[in-house]
């Protein structure tokens, strides 16, 4: 009778983490190590109208309400024809989306301050990805207050629709009004974060309001003339700048997908599972239906499908000549569409974008352009003293316990208690002894030293499961007793998640002020931090 043996499950292997170590050339034109030459630049994109991209900006940011005197000073810098820019962007989250959206905006602006020079000037700009459709993914937040009390917003926004298309509501900022009225902090923080979310919701769309936000915390002052400058590419000045590319992509409509599917398959030859796929005949376009619904676009040898409706190519370079915002990219092709508008330097993403990013070496060429360097995001965890306290009592790093909360604590628990049959050392004395009574007995019959390995790491996989279940329960009992675990696991893995990717930046901002902005941008451009906030 046979019995199926158990195996682990195959560790996907990190595109990110090699990408970091500089393992794939083949995939990446330039790896981080590439950085400091990156600023040694005589010439730099002459294929970009930067006067055209400054016109385009600064009506864009008259419309928005945001055109000021320090924006003017960094939108006259970008006319220098070698600067250069390092852009970021995210979807446009309600009260500015999880922090690290915050994080990344950061990210671009400290690495554009790194890379400036007076006679090359480089200008960190924030892509609000006001094209995207995907309502559920922007359309919630979650904040912590002092009382420990987590307060999830949602708002209903409709699905399909470009969140630069959705208006923002009063029923909107009656919620936004609510949760702030039910936040507990000091009444003046309260005041100015209500201040700053009144000003920011007077933006016309959902993406407006972001965009307003985004500028108000990272954008240019007379205090940080460096600040980051926002792009909203559904704006129809700049919509406009990108229709090139875009047609250009109308010529041969399917290559693109071609070469993400070539990408893809030389990943998994190395192992590794691709992030973009594309199916026979899908596009890497969508295109935006009279009744606001982002569809995308199927090529079938001579027309185009639009959710079962033909189009012909005839009919979108007539829409991209009359509303080139109607038009727009997909995952794949968005990159590209960027940097054909921008002087991109470098391109500051998350680990998710590295791996899209080692796909679409290929569709920068086909535009005829050269993939920037990808820089892997500044990572924040923020510590508040009271979960700063707690971690010290227990000797765990925040990153310990938001790798795996129980055991972090657990261990620490048994350390503090003495309970060495919990210990990594105990094993490590098992291990010893168990090799010397294998060589004992291979001493005395040579045949059964094998069978004692065998038996060995059977026994010390046991052991270590024993352990392993001995630490979370003692982490189980202790919050039974204390709940000093649920008490860590909201401020630092929020519903499951890590802190960045759930809380709300603004849950700072409300409760310690400017802090959290001044500490973020006194930061390196990456690597990850745990700040502290009193």
């Amino acid at each position: 009778m046979s019995r199926t043996v158990p195996t682990r499950p195959t560790e996907t292997r990190s595109v990110a983490r090699a990408y970091a170590d500089g393992d794939l050339p083949e995939f990446f034109r330039l790896s981080p190590a590439d950085l400091p030459g990156l600023a040694e630049r005589a010439t730099f994109r002459p294929d970009v109208d930067r006067a055209a991209l400054v016109a385009a900006l600064r009506a864009y940011h008259a419309a928005l309400g945001t055109l000021d005197r320090p924006l003017e000073v960094q939108l006259e810098r970008l006319l220098v024809p070698n600067s250069a820019v390092v852009v970021t962007g995210q979807q446009a989250g309600v009260l500015g989306g999880p922090a690290y959206s915050v994080h990344k905006g950061a990210s671009a602006a400290l690495l554009a301050r790194e890379l400036d020079r007076d006679d090359a000037p480089v200008l960190g700009v924030y892509w609000v990805a006001s094209q995207d459709h995907d309502a559920d993914e922007v359309a919630g937040t979650t904040l912590l207050d002092y009382s420990e009390v987590l307060h999830r917003l949602h708002l209903d926004l409709p699905q399909g629709v470009p969140v630069g298309r959705i208006p923002w509501t009063p029923g909107y900022t009656r919620q936004v009004h609510d949760l702030l009225a039910q936040f507990d902090t000091p009444a003046e923080r309260r005041d100015a974060v209500r201040a700053l979310l009144d000003w920011a919701m007077q933006g016309h769309s959902y993406a407006d309001v972001f965009a307003r936000l985004l500028h108000r915390l990272l954008g240019p002052t007379a205090a940080r003339p460096d600040g980051l400058i926002v792009l909203d590419p559904l704006f129809p000045d700049l919509a406009r700048l990108m229709a090139p590319a875009l047609r250009r992509e109308l010529t041969d409509p399917l290559e693109s997908s071609r070469r993400i599917e070539v990408a893809a398959a030389a990943l998994e030859a190395r192992g590794f599972t691709p992030q973009l796929r594309r199916a026979p005949g899908a596009t890497n376009l969508f295109l935006e239906e009279d009744g606001g619904q982002r569809v995308l676009l199927r090529f079938a040898g001579r027309t185009f499908d639009a959710d079962g409706r033909s189009v012909t190519r005839a009919e979108l370079d007539a829409l991209l000549d009359a509303h080139p915002d109607c038009l727009t990219p997909a995952a794949g092709l968005r990159p590209a569409i960027q940097d054909a508008l921008l002087p991109t330097l470098a391109f500051v993403v998350g680990p998710g974008e590295i791996a899209y990013g080692a796909q679409l070496r290929e569709v920068y060429a086909l535009h005829g352009l050269q993939q920037p360097l990808l820089w892997p995001r500044l990572s924040v965890t923020w510590l508040e003293s009271n979960v700063d306290r707690l971690l010290g009592r227990f000797g765990v790093t925040a990153a310990a316990f938001q790798a795996d909360p129980e055991r972090a604590l657990g261990e620490a628990l048994a350390r503090e208690r003495g309970a060495g049959a919990a210990s990594a050392e105990r094993l490590t004395e098992l291990r010893d002894l168990f090799a010397r009574l294998a060589a004992d007995l291979g001493a005395l019959d040579p045949t059964l030293e094998g069978a004692a390995a065998r038996t060995s790491t059977r026994t010390l996989l046991s052991v270590a499961r024993l352990q392993d279940l001995s630490v979370r329960a003692l982490a189980r009992a202790e919050n039974d007793r204390t709940r000093q675990l649920s008490r860590l696991k909201l401020h630092l893995l929020p519903a499951g998640t890590p802190q960045e990717r759930e809380m709300n930046f603004l849950t700072y901002v409300l409760k310690h002020g400017h802090d959290p902005v001044r500490q973020l941008l006194s930061q390196a451009a990456g690597g990850s931090v745990t700040l502290r906030l009193e």
